[in-house]
């Protein structure tokens, strides 16, 4: 008998995820029930927000139980189907958690068919939920137009990435923020932004003037923290602020002071509005296919960072939050 292995939550982190989190347990390969099908899953996403998932606080989802499977993003292969919509040999996208078999339809979940042709890395990164939700940031909440100044944190990110290069498209300048050389030359010399400010080596206060003289329209946030409270110092009249991630506090054993700058907001009658991927969940295929249009003209570029092994994808989430990746990343599961 096949067995599934399954990577679950022992204990809750406190500050970074560490061994005693996670425990690799096997069990039986499920059976599908009617209406549903088996996949063997291939790859896993490993995004931000997952995080924030293992803490045991209410938030848009709820957290992960002690003992059950790490929820994730991936998609897979159908091995068996009880449902004529999902064909066995079909791909299918999904929350499918860190495991080698998932269920999917009734209770196990819904799960997308991805078309013939489609990689199944861009599946999960161009195409996938972080390019998404760059895509809807920057065009429903952050509204940027032409002329105007845009920043973006995170910018050599999944997101922040597509976020910056979806601000270039619509004609504005663009400003990343970064932590390495090797990303801001990435983020400038292929991706096309402006200017991209290394946060760890350089002043980021004077940079900001240097390199958005005119001040800041649009800030995509990605992270939180000292940057966003610098940004809201150089916001400009009708600015708009789209709270897309924290990523600086979401590994913090005590939250930090607020922005002291906030009151900028007031002063120049700006908007700092908060955003979730679900909120347009019946918009999807509208933005998959503005991101492959703009994948096919060139306009849009993307990196992918694949880690060979489910077994490491405990270790693998903390690059998200020490600096180590760029691009999206992903495990190859099988």
């Amino acid at each position: 008998m096949a067995k599934n292995r399954q990577i679950v939550l022992r204990e809750r982190p406190t500050g970074m995820i560490d061994d005693r989190c996670f425990e690799v347990i096997e069990e039986p390969v499920p059976e599908p029930g009617p209406g549903q099908a088996l996949v063997r899953i291939q790859y896993v996403s490993l995004d931000p927000a997952m995080r924030g998932w293992l803490d045991d606080r209410d938030s848009y989802l709820p957290p992960v139980g002690i003992g059950e499977v790490m929820r994730s993003g991936g998609l897979g292969e159908v091995v068996v189907s009880n449902d004529p919509a999902v064909p066995v040999g079909s791909t299918v996208n999904g929350l499918v958690g860190w495991q080698d078999y998932a269920l999917i339809g009734g209770e196990g979940g819904r799960a997308t068919v991805l078309p013939e042709g489609i990689d199944p890395i861009d599946a999960l990164s161009v195409y996938g939920a972080t390019a998404l939700t760059a895509y809807f940031g920057v065009l429903d909440v952050a509204r940027p137009e032409t002329g105007e100044t845009v920043v973006v944190s995170g910018a050599a990110g999944a997101t922040g990435s597509v976020a910056g290069q979806i601000a270039r498209i619509k004609g504005c300048r663009v400003v990343g923020v970064a932590g390495t050389e090797d990303k801001c030359r990435w983020v400038t010399d292929e991706l096309g932004f402006d200017a991209c400010v290394n946060y760890k080596s350089e002043d980021v206060a004077a940079r900001l003037d240097e390199t958005c003289p005119n001040g800041i329209d649009v800030y995509f946030d990605n992270v939180g923290g000292e940057i966003l409270d610098l940004v809201l110092d150089r916001i400009n009249l009708r600015a708009r602020i789209a709270l897309c991630g924290a990523i600086s506090i979401y590994n913090a054993t005590e939250l930090p002071p607020g922005p002291s700058n906030y009151f900028k907001l007031v002063t120049c009658r700006a908007r700092m509005e908060g955003f979730l991927l679900f909120d347009y969940v019946d918009r999807f295929a509208e933005g998959v296919l503005a991101l492959a249009g703009w994948v096919a003209e060139g306009l849009v570029k993307h990196r992918v960072e694949v880690v060979e092994g489910l077994e490491q994808a405990p270790t693998a989430i903390n690059r998200l939050f020490t600096g180590e990746n760029s691009g999206k990343l992903v495990v190859k599961v099988a």
